[in-house]
């Protein structure tokens, strides 16, 4: 038990003695640095301090180097100022002479001041005057150019007038012409029908001619019957002999076929009766024997043919459909009238602008 006890002491003071070595080698380390540090300290101290001396050293001389400047100018500054007094006395010379001429100047302001003020109210006048001239002069050169501006607006309007008033006059009388045609050949039909003998009745205002459709089809057929070819081979040459007359064949426009039915059955399928009636009239109009190749070949520039299926049905005097009468053929002639039209609405719209 002593032993044991002997021997924890003995390890007791070899640990003691161990730390106090380790801590007095990190003490002797931290002076080492702190002696290293205050070394450096002092060499970047004594360089600052050579630096400086150098500096101030280097300013010294060039105050030196001014201070003589200095003095040389301050010699100049003495020399100037010696004759800036001989100026000054000759100035003051000069100045008792000025003094003179300027009472003598002072006189005459007096007089000058008054003939000042009496020219600055006239020119103050003369300017408010060319001011008022300068106003009515651009007055007068606006109202020029307005006038001029007017002038040509209103020659451009007369001009445009005289255009107008003549392509009117011109359109009117073709207008004219042709209401005058139109009624002649309404006249010339229904006289060559009469004097034919064929019954087909002309509408006195349009010039339409319908037929019934009893004379060329059987019902619901589109085959032109021996009768109706009979029929046509009276009325055709005589129709188109008055049609294309040398005086009406300039306005004549176009020549129609048109089909219709009665109302019976759908719209869809009188439509295709219709058309192939009209087209079965028209082809058999343009393989004619009877007309001549001139007819034939301003047929084919104005025939059409039209199915109207039973869009413009006959009525009876109670409202009620006709049926008979509504199943028809019409020729229908039309002039050149729709250009002429349309032209007149051009020149009047253009006219407006």
């Amino acid at each position: 038990m002593a032993r044991r006890v002997d021997s924890r002491r003995r390890g007791g003071k070899v640990d003691a003695g161990a730390s106090w070595i380790s801590y007095s080698d990190m003490m002797a380390a931290l002076l080492l640095v702190f002696v290293l540090i205050l070394c450096y300290s002092i060499y970047q101290y004594f360089a600052m301090l050579e630096t400086k001396t150098a500096e101030l050293e280097q300013k010294a001389s060039l105050l030196t180097t001014q201070q003589q400047q200095l003095e040389e100018q301050k010699a100049t500054l003495d020399t100037q100022q010696a004759q800036l007094t001989d100026q000054q006395s000759q100035l003051n010379s000069k100045q008792n002479a000025l003094d003179s001429a300027l009472t003598a100047i002072d006189s005459q302001k007096g007089l000058l001041s008054t003939q000042s003020q009496t020219l600055s109210d006239q020119e103050a006048t003369i300017l408010a005057a060319q001011a008022a001239l300068k106003e009515k002069e651009d007055a007068l050169a606006d109202a020029q150019v307005t006038l001029a501006d007017q002038q040509s607006k209103l020659n451009d309007a007369t001009v445009l007038v005289q255009t107008q008033q003549t392509t009117l006059t011109t359109q009117q009388q073709k207008l004219d012409d042709l209401v005058g045609v139109r009624t002649k050949i309404i006249r010339d039909l229904s006289d060559a029908l009469t004097t034919a003998k064929i019954k087909a009745s002309v509408d006195k205002n349009t010039g339409d001619i319908m037929l019934e459709s009893t004379v060329f089809f059987d019902v619901g057929k589109f085959d032109i019957k021996d009768s109706g070819k009979k029929f046509l081979n009276q009325f055709i040459p005589l129709y188109l002999s008055v049609l294309l007359k040398t005086e009406n064949a300039d306005y004549l426009g176009e020549i129609i076929i048109e089909g219709h039915t009665d109302t019976q059955g759908t719209y869809l399928s009188n439509l295709e009766l219709s058309q192939d009636r009209a087209l079965s009239v028209a082809t058999y109009c343009l393989q004619m024997q009877g007309l001549s190749k001139e007819q034939q070949a301003k047929l084919r520039k104005l025939l059409t043919a039209k199915g109207r299926s039973y869009s413009d049905p006959i009525y009876n005097t109670d409202g009620t459909v006709n049926m008979d009468a509504s199943r028809r053929v019409e020729f229908k002639f039309r002039l050149k009238d729709s250009e002429m039209i349309d032209e007149m609405r051009s020149i009047l719209s253009t006219g407006n602008q």
